[in-house]
């Protein structure tokens, strides 16, 4: 128990200090939500396209967790289109912010990547998943424990296994059952979770490593792309991004 009070703690103290020492906005009216530059120009890029980002949250929830959205691109699009889950408003958001943009001035980190051929087939999967969102009406977003944006984009992943990507550990609400299943596979299909509602579970697969939730925060490994897995601090090992 002391170790596991130590291992919340410590790396969740670290990322508070990180937040109160400056190292992102904290005046979230006036932060710089604007393009991080991540995400070619349309007309450069001419092939369908499928990425995956995650940002620090607002002020201080940005201690513990990030928010995730997922933007594509069919072929020959002049547009990308990014879809966000929020707690304001309706909360699937299209295009309300630009693609790539800081999220209230943290630079995003790109989660997952696929391009060309393999980009093209998985778009309308990932259509199919977000019209059939059964946590879209207004009131069901919960920022703790889920759902959030984090359960929905984790629900998109899910529909494109062969896309291979999981969200950072600081991505609370991932493992919230967005299929009102306790038990199954992970999104990758390489692995089972186990999720009681989102405050406790445990994940094992090959693509997400393996995870336990406790109260949201999250602690693991990834043999995978070695590296550990921390509560506040998030990834600390080989970067995670995945190329499909």
């Amino acid at each position: 128990m002391i170790v596991l009070l130590l291992m919340l703690i410590v790396p969740i103290g670290a990322s508070a200090a990180k937040y109160w020492l400056g190292d992102r906005s904290v005046n979230w009216q006036v932060a710089d939500r604007s393009s991080a530059g991540l995400l070619p120009p349309p007309s450069e890029h001419p092939d369908a396209l499928v990425r995956v980002f995650a940002a620090r949250t607002v002020r201080w929830k940005g201690i513990f967790a990030v928010h995730s959205w997922i933007v594509f691109k069919e072929r020959h699009a002049r547009t990308y289109t990014r879809y966000d889950y929020t707690a304001w408003g309706e909360p699937i958001w299209v295009n309300g912010f630009a693609a790539d943009g800081r999220w209230f001035g943290d630079v995003p980190e790109v989660i997952a990547a696929a391009d060309g051929e393999a980009a093209a087939q998985m778009i309308p999967k990932i259509r199919a998943a977000i019209a059939n969102y059964k946590l879209r009406s207004s009131g069901d977003y919960r920022a703790w424990p889920g759902p959030n944006s984090n359960t929905f984009v984790t629900a998109a992943l899910a529909a494109v296994p062969e896309l291979r990507a999981t969200l950072p550990p600081t991505a609370i609400g991932k493992d919230y059952p967005y299929d009102d299943r306790w038990i199954g596979l992970t999104p990758s299909r390489t692995g089972i979770r186990l999720s009681l509602d989102g405050y406790l579970g445990i994940t094992a697969g090959w693509v997400e490593g393996l995870e336990v939730n406790f109260l949201g925060a999250v602690f693991g490994i990834d043999l995978r792309r070695p590296a550990i897995k921390l509560p506040g601090l998030g990834r600390i090992g080989v970067a995670q991004t995945s190329d499909a």
